[in-house]
């Protein structure tokens, strides 16, 4: 065989129409990020230019410094989600439903947008209030303490997202019994996986993409499986996208990636402590880094090192996907079905970009380049007959 002809052919029998779709929708993201820098920016002006947290912060001054910080924080997070809805009634609905990328109705979609924005203020503004409180008991190294205080945070959410949130958002029952039950069995039996860590969850109430995960750490760990991969794929396919999400859960991807963003959080307080005074004056804003009224900015400057850092967690994230890729090549030696259930994610995400296109903006390797592995794969280890 020739791994690039096969390769080719896959890719191009989604037909020149979804390619061209897919790369429109594609590139149309990779703008949203700038827009929605451009967004963040103009939120974060107004609230400084009409004062708004420095008013509730007179409002509240005979309260604690604990409540509230946390107050400013959280009326923030809830505040500015009012003021952007517009926006993102657009990106995430309207816009995606025109690509035939959801079927939810607005109103469900509204709903848990609720849900996900009192989330963030509770949490958010939890997380936040340590931060601030760091700043005052620690010094000049608070930025090197909340690195720690992120690590923290991102274990804690871990751990309690699979039992606690995502439940919110989703139903997920055990796959029902079936051949497809059977082999998810086999394979985490293989992998010390208990059986009961494989779930099947109700996707297509948010999106039609062609999906799986792997979510929670210790006890709370799972393996979650899209209806509508389960129901769009073969046997071959599920058992496939299977091994590439226990590859994840055996190589320990997630816990690499609390390290990394937690590495990446001392960073950004370290950049943050430097450049927070400037970026404050610009906007107007007389707040010290340590004063919550200047939450706008610090939330803004962490939208700003997200979009510049994008490069750098793209990377490493495309690390973890190749390997676990290769674990399932390895494991289930599906090469053909890998690349079948590949292309189904090509729907919406162009399997073609170039080269800076992919490292910038790409946080799983392209679609053709993840089918070129498989076919390579493929030549050099025949598939074990059926």
């Amino acid at each position: 065989m020739n791994p690039a002809a096969e390769t080719a052919r896959y890719i191009d029998s989604l037909g020149p129409q979804a390619l061209a779709r897919a790369a429109a929708h594609t590139h149309g993201n990779h703008w949203l990020l700038l827009w929605g820098l451009l967004v963040a920016a103009a939120v974060t002006l107004l609230f400084v230019r009409l004062r708004v947290l420095d008013r509730i912060d007179t409002r509240l001054a005979r309260r604690g410094w604990a409540l509230r910080t946390w107050v400013l924080c959280a009326v923030f997070f809830l505040l500015s989600a009012l003021v952007t809805l517009p926006w993102d009634i657009y990106t995430g609905w309207i816009r995606e439903t025109a690509y035939d990328r959801t079927s939810q109705p607005l109103g469900d979609w509204l709903g848990q947008a609720a849900i996900s924005t009192v989330i963030t203020a509770l949490l958010g503004g939890l997380f936040f209030l340590g931060v601030y409180a760091l700043i005052r008991r620690t010094g000049k190294r608070w930025w090197i303490w909340s690195g720690g205080l992120a690590a923290i945070a991102i274990s804690a959410f871990l751990l309690v997202a699979p039992i606690a949130i995502e439940p919110l958002f989703n139903k997920y029952t055990p796959v029902p019994e079936g051949p497809v039950r059977d082999a998810l069995v086999e394979m985490a039996a293989k992998a010390d996986i208990p059986a009961d860590r494989i779930y099947m969850f109700d996707g297509s109430r948010q999106s039609n993409n062609f999906t799986a995960n792997v979510s929670g750490i210790g006890h709370s760990a799972r393996i979650a499986i899209s209806d509508v991969a389960i129901g769009k794929a073969s046997l071959d396919e599920v058992r496939a996208v299977t091994g590439h999400e226990i590859g994840h859960y055996v190589l320990g991807h997630i816990w690499r990636m609390v390290f990394v963003f937690a590495a990446l959080a001392v960073l950004l307080f370290f950049v943050a402590d430097r450049f927070f005074p400037r970026l404050a004056r610009l906007f107007g804003s007389d707040a010290e880094i340590g004063d919550p009224r200047g939450f706008p900015v610090l939330l803004f400057f962490l939208s700003l090192f997200s979009l510049v850092t994008l490069p750098i967690t793209n990377t490493l994230i495309r690390i973890d996907e190749s390997e676990a890729d290769l674990y399932s090549l390895k494991t289930e030696n599906r090469p053909d079905a890998l690349a079948t259930a590949l292309v189904k994610t090509a729907e919406y995400r162009n399997p073609r970009p170039g080269a800076v296109e992919e490292t910038i903006f790409y946080d799983h390797p392209s679609v053709e380049r993840r089918v070129r592995v498989a076919m390579d794969w493929k030549a050099a280890h025949p598939p074990a007959a059926e």
